[in-house]
């Protein structure tokens, strides 16, 4: 870094990312020694970024608590994760989050080197991130349950159960909930945690709440409470719900790389693998069989296959369209 001001760049991704750190330190990192430093300092300060100095054996230099840092500077690695992660967020359906994703990814355009924008674009043109949005999440539920979630305070919303055994809509009703976690799967948001109507742990899809609001009520939240085992453990023992049976013609190894051990039993049978499941709402179950890499027979119930054959309608008319 034989540039100064690439140096007082340096300094100040020093602060931003060690927090308090010596003089000594600092001036050793940059390969400078403690007067030119105390120059780099003043520099900083002069174009308004506010530092303070603690003397003694703990003491150093660090930004004012608080402050909002001026943008961020990124190395080629960092900036393609970033670029990733923006990938993920667009797949994830929280609402109108979409936008702000496009937003952000064309200000890292912006300033990128041409030889990185062309490796964004070409992550972007072909990774394909399998999350395979079902039912958006709004983006302030999400917000709202996060924090409430972080800081244990007691949540309040309308909530609609799912369709009944007509096609009805299911009934809505108002719930006191304290969420113990937020987990994304299956294509959908859902929150784990303690639902006072029912006085039990109970799992609900955000995309069916309500006017959700946070309320000044705390909570204790169990040690060690693991969202994810639990949702992983309330689906695998629904008592409600419809069994399907089907015989995959593949081997078990690549079931279960494609399945995983959450959406029901797999079983070797011959040549093919018998697949047991069990689930609450056949439309969806069958949108997950468009996905399967693999030829397949249903087995049971006879009317997935007409869910299955819609689903496949209706691709066949997006494809035409």
């Amino acid at each position: 870094m034989s540039n100064p001001t690439t140096r007082v760049l340096a300094l100040l991704e020093l602060l931003q990312s060690h927090g308090t750190a010596t003089g000594s330190a600092l001036a050793q990192t940059l390969g400078v020694d403690g007067r030119t430093l105390r120059r780099y300092i003043a520099t900083l300060e002069e174009i308004g970024i506010p530092l303070t100095a603690e003397r003694g054996r703990h003491g150093g230099y660090r930004l004012v608590s608080g402050y909002k840092l001026p943008p961020m500077m990124f190395t080629n690695e960092e900036t393609l994760a970033i670029s990733l992660g923006l990938l993920a967020a667009r797949s994830l359906s929280v609402g109108d989050i979409s936008s702000a994703v496009a937003s952000a990814q064309a200000k890292l355009e912006r300033v990128m080197p041409q030889k990185l924008r062309q490796q964004l674009r070409a992550l972007d043109e072909s990774v394909t991130l399998e999350l395979v949005p079902n039912a958006a999440a709004d983006s302030v539920t999400l917000a709202t349950l996060a924090s409430a979630t972080q800081h244990q305070r007691r949540t309040v919303f309308g909530y609609t159960g799912g369709r009944d055994s007509n096609g009805g809509i299911g009934n809505s009703t108002q719930r006191e909930f304290d969420p113990y976690g937020l987990v994304f799967r299956y294509g959908r948001w859902y929150a784990v945690g303690h639902c006072h109507l029912r006085a039990e742990l109970r799992t609900f899809r955000l995309d069916r709440m309500q006017q959700l609001r946070q309320l000044d009520i705390p909570f204790q939240r169990p040690r060690d409470f693991d969202a994810a085992a639990y949702l992983t453990t309330s689906f695998a023992r629904m008592d409600a719900g419809i069994d399907v049976e089907l015989l995959l013609h593949t081997d078990l190894a690549s079931a279960s790389a494609v399945l995983g051990e959450e959406l029901g039993l797999l079983t070797p049978k011959g040549d093919a693998v018998l697949w047991r499941a069990h689930t609450g709402c056949l439309n969806w179950f069958a949108a997950q069989l468009v996905r399967l890499p693999f030829t397949f027979e249903i087995l049971a119930p006879t009317e997935l296959r007409g869910e299955l054959r819609r689903q496949a309608e209706r691709l066949l008319a997006m494809a035409a369209a």
